[in-house]
């Protein structure tokens, strides 16, 4: 039988080492006891009778870690009911993250032996495995389980731990805008979503939820926080007990970064989204565009063609310039008026700021083309493209 993805001879051996017994490490890697325990042979590694038998020796990892609340706890914790998985049979948890430097920090809090693994559909995400039968039992305490992504409950958080656990939910499965005026958290269970909106609003927090079917046909709720002010109220809780290393680094920085005090770091990401200059994040230009295809007014239309023969330009151009300001800005959108002269309109768009519109659009519960036909009372003609010259 053929192996998963991403499961090496190296990382087999990691798991062994790790106490994982032939038994659990089947279900994980895809093979037989007997195809891991020729591995072993092959690289001439010692092995354990105890591991033969399907019994795990002790794992090495702080067992008490989730009886006593600190802030990394907390946030772990956070991480865990966003990204974490536990397994249905064995007594493995799972942390799953595109950053791996949070694994390592997680591992390290939890003083926990450092075994990635490969996890999800496209088996690519990055996986910190921790075998312990009393972690399970305590993440089971809070709620958590097997399949929790429907029915999580918000766990009873402590007060003063709950900015911490907050600020992990955002790291787990938060998402910021990058001019920092929009944040939302993504979650399957309507319970949890629910208790993550109460707790925005005890801190006063402008914030809402929009519900979506997923293609599955299940429920899908964003708990949204939009404004810039709000956005800089909300670092300045989540961001009070963190440490040096114990966030996403770019949500801090997208999130700070209208404050007199922004969180100032370089973008290490393989492709860069800002840089550094004279001590002020500078967002680099995205150069990606892609194709949509939406209904808009025909009048609007042939004004917008208008304004951009005047001004050497073109109309995508125009309206991208009333998208960008008007999402930085908070707007309400309740008088919204649709005309009735729609026509087919096709054209390329920055796949940033689509997206950025698409979050906008949710949030408010109107279409694209609404905002689209909305932003042009926006259009700035300072900051417009012009046409290059032939």
């Amino acid at each position: 039988m053929p192996r998963n993805p991403g499961m090496t001879d190296d990382t087999i051996i990691k798991m062994y080492k790790c106490d994982m017994s032939f038994k659990e490490m089947e279900l994980l890697v895809g093979l037989s006891g007997r195809a891991i325990r020729n591995v072993m042979y092959k690289h001439e590694v010692e092995m354990n009778r105890e591991q033969h038998s399907g019994q795990p020796r002790k794992n090495k990892v702080n067992e008490n870690f989730f009886k006593v609340w600190t802030h990394e706890m907390a946030w772990v914790l956070g991480l865990f009911v966003t990204d974490g998985h536990m397994h249905n049979k064995l007594h493995s948890v799972y942390f799953s993250q595109k950053d791996e430097r949070i694994l390592r920090l997680i591992a390290k809090y939890m003083e926990a032996e450092y075994v990635l693994s490969s996890f999800g559909k496209t088996k690519t995400t990055a996986t910190l495995i921790i075998n312990s039968k009393e972690i399970k039992k305590d993440l089971e305490l809070f709620g958590i389980t097997a399949n929790k992504s429907l029915t999580l409950p918000f766990p009873s958080i402590p007060e003063e731990y709950l900015s911490s656990f907050v600020r992990g939910v955002i790291d787990g499965d938060g998402w910021v805008g990058h001019e920092g005026y929009q944040m939302n958290v993504t979650s399957g269970s309507q319970i949890f979503a629910k208790g993550l909106l109460s707790i925005f609003r005890s801190w006063e927090l402008k914030s809402g939820i929009t519900e979506q079917k997923s293609q599955a046909g299940n429920p899908i709720y964003r708990i949204w926080v939009s404004g810039k002010a709000e956005l800089l109220r909300l670092s300045e809780i989540i961001y009070k007990w963190a440490g040096t290393e114990d966030f996403i680094v770019h949500k801090r920085v997208y999130m700070t970064q209208h404050s007199g005090n922004p969180y100032l770091d370089k973008d290490c990401r393989e492709n860069p989204m800002w840089k550094l200059v004279d001590g002020k994040i500078v967002h680099t230009p995205i150069s990606s565009r892609i194709s949509i295809r939406t209904n808009i007014s025909h009048s609007l239309l042939e004004t917008l063609r208008t304004l951009a023969l005047e001004n050497n330009t073109y109309v995508n151009y125009l309206i991208e310039t009333g998208l960008d300001s008007m999402i930085n800005k908070e707007i309400s959108f309740h008088r919204i008026i649709k005309p009735k002269d729609r026509i087919q309109y096709k054209t390329t768009i920055d796949k940033q700021l689509l997206d950025d519109l698409k979050i906008l659009a949710k949030n408010h519960h109107l279409f694209l083309n609404d905002l689209i036909e909305y932003s042009v009372l926006f259009i700035n003609l300072k900051n417009v493209k012009r046409k290059r010259k032939k």
